[in-house]
């Protein structure tokens, strides 16, 4: 069976030596987030997730979640395991005091998805979507629904979901069709259908909310014509406890690939009462101050399972023995192929993971800074990596998956090494909260675009600052080559964009996977320079020699995938589609 330990020294690494997670206890609210602080979270945390939720990855895949007659069932453990990590507060670590949460800088609760979601992927989606609910709320709900809600969630205590998606409508959400009525007490009355509702219905928690996109009977036609909705399982009295069964139910819930453990569930309204939350026909930009911290959410859940399969390839490496390397040696790891898969898995990983704990400091730098220029420079950082973060972490997944399981050869293809699952439970990463390619298209199409470009240009100028600085030539030279590249064909889409949408659209993907290349590289960079001098000799040498093969073997290739990016779409996208069928 497959094994997962929590990273602590290449995540305190991270954190301490390359990111100096410390500077958040300078600003307003996060004085308690000591060095001291972050390392006991941590370490607590592997304590936690290690020997609480790792154990259940594999037995809660066999089983699964199960539906009857409406009910969830979820298999054995799970309940007991959600009990313990609310009750010990780690839903509530980034939520503010005021909710019941103890008000840690959002980049620890970060390093927390990663743990669960290297340990149980689909444990940690019950927990990830009740913050990502709590998220939502606290930015647009009245006094009265923020007070009503937000201590139970803001805790653990209840869980909530996001409900968007409906038959008809999936990436398109202006085709929704879930109606809300007005009511005489205030209250509105949904009627629909959604689908794809992670977590509709469990019994782990007393109640679920749910935020529910839905038109109001006035409501203009597309998507300016929706509202958000919180939508309660069970009615909510006045004084905060629980009254009677709302109409809403889960009709049925979806036999997957993967995630076998998380519910995935069709909900029916029938009349269920439902409170406005933010303004009428606002309800899209509400959800997407859900979904954007959702995306780097998802970005961790890759990153967590990035890991479990590094790990475990490199664990297999290092015991199996096969034929003899060229070196004589007869374990698979002195095999060039074998660690040549080994050092792209941990290439990706340990950049991955500094690259997305940067993104998460300045999500807390953009809420908490007292200067206004610093704010909105951490907000612009944030916009433009968070496409990076979950596209190119969830796709690293599912690579990482199978060359995990081409590291264990035909041992891996077999299920009970549980190797495979990790191919299983990656794949959805790429496809919910807005799929990569349309992640690659808001990067091209709104990212580049906003304030006259400001974005990139301040992430190209950051990248160069540290390129000033100095570094290893085997890794400044090809990341300087690589970010010339990118910045050229930052300036090509941005001028072609409006004449010729569908070359950016063509090549949005190579451009994403290319800025991710650079990005990787900056982090690289960083870390190398960190592990300069690092007391653990060994450990340096690891990320010299990892950091080698990414400049040497990987950056390279974003050069050519800015090259594929522009190349023109119209000899394709100008023929008609039916000539694809033509064989």
């Amino acid at each position: 069976m497959a094994t997962y330990k929590v990273p602590q020294k290449d995540i305190l690494f991270a954190l301490h030596d390359v990111l100096n997670v410390s500077q958040l206890s300078a600003l307003p609210g996060f004085e308690d987030a000591s060095a001291e602080i972050v390392d006991g979270v941590v370490d607590e945390a592997a304590k936690f997730v290690e020997g609480v939720i790792a154990p259940l990855r594999e037995s809660a895949d066999a089983v699964g979640a199960q539906w009857q007659d409406g009910e969830v069932i979820l298999p054995e453990g799970m309940k007991e395991a959600y009990q313990q990590f609310y009750e010990a507060g780690w839903v509530g670590l980034a939520s503010p005091g005021e909710y019941g949460g103890q008000g840690l800088p959002y980049v620890l609760s970060k390093v927390v998805e990663e743990m669960l979601c290297g340990a149980n992927v689909s444990f940690a989606l019950y927990p990830g979507l009740t913050s990502s609910c709590f998220e939502a709320i606290e930015a647009v709900g009245s006094d009265e629904i923020k007070d009503l809600y937000l201590p139970k969630l803001g805790t653990g205590e209840w869980t909530g979901t996001m409900c968007l998606t409906e038959p008809q409508a999936g990436s398109d959400l202006a085709a929704v069709k879930t109606k809300a009525t007005p009511n005489d007490d205030g209250s509105y009355s949904l009627e629909g259908m959604k689908i794809f509702i992670t977590g509709g219905e469990h019994q782990m928690a007393d109640n679920i909310v749910h935020l529910v996109l839905a038109r109001l009977p006035d409501a203009p036609a597309g998507i300016k014509g929706l509202s958000t909705f919180v939508v309660p399982k069970y009615l909510v009295n006045a004084d905060g406890s629980i009254g009677e069964r709302n109409a809403l139910r889960c009709i049925s819930i979806e036999h997957k690939m993967g995630i076998h453990a998380s519910c995935t569930c069709t909900m029916g309204f029938d009349g269920a009462k439902g409170w406005l939350v933010g303004a009428p026909n606002h309800g899209i930009q509400n959800m997407f101050i859900m979904m954007n911290l959702a995306r780097i959410m998802v970005g961790f859940q890759g990153l967590g399972q990035c890991e479990l399969a590094t790990q475990n390839a490199l664990a297999y490496a290092m015991d199996r023995k096969q034929g003899k390397s060229f070196s004589g040696s007869e374990q698979i790891i002195d095999h060039p192929d074998v660690r040549r898969m080994l050092l792209t898995m941990r290439a990706y990983t340990e950049a991955g993971r500094v690259m997305a704990l940067d993104t998460s400091m300045h999500v807390d730098l953009a809420h908490r800074a007292t200067d206004e220029a610093e704010r909105e420079a951490a907000q612009d950082h944030v916009e433009l990596m968070t496409p990076l973060v979950k596209a190119f972490l969830t796709d690293a997944a599912f690579e990482l998956g199978s060359l995990a399981v081409q590291v264990y050869g035909g041992h891996g293809f077999i299920r009970e090494h549980g190797i495979e699952q990790i191919i299983r439970d990656s794949k959805i990463l790429a496809l919910y909260e807005g799929t990569n390619g349309i992640q690659a298209m808001d990067l091209v199409r709104r990212k580049l675009q906003l304030h006259g470009g400001r974005l990139p240009q301040r992430y190209f100028e950051r990248v160069r600052k540290h390129l000033a600085e100095g570094g290893p030539d085997w890794l400044v030279a090809p990341l300087s080559e690589a970010l010339d590249a990118l910045e050229t064909a930052t300036k090509d889409i941005q001028a072609g964009f409006r004449d010729n949408p569908n070359d950016a659209a063509y090549g949005c993907c190579d451009y994403l996977r290319a800025f991710s290349l650079v990005a990787l590289g900056e982090a690289w960079l960083r870390s190398v320079r960190a592990a300069e001098g690092h007391k653990d000799a060994s450990f340096a040498e690891a990320k010299f020699v990892t950091a080698h093969h990414f400049a040497t073997r990987l950056l390279p290739h974003a050069v050519t995938l800015c090259k594929t990016a522009l190349a023109p779409a119209e000899p394709i996208m100008g023929k008609p589609a039916a000539l694809l069928d033509a064989a």
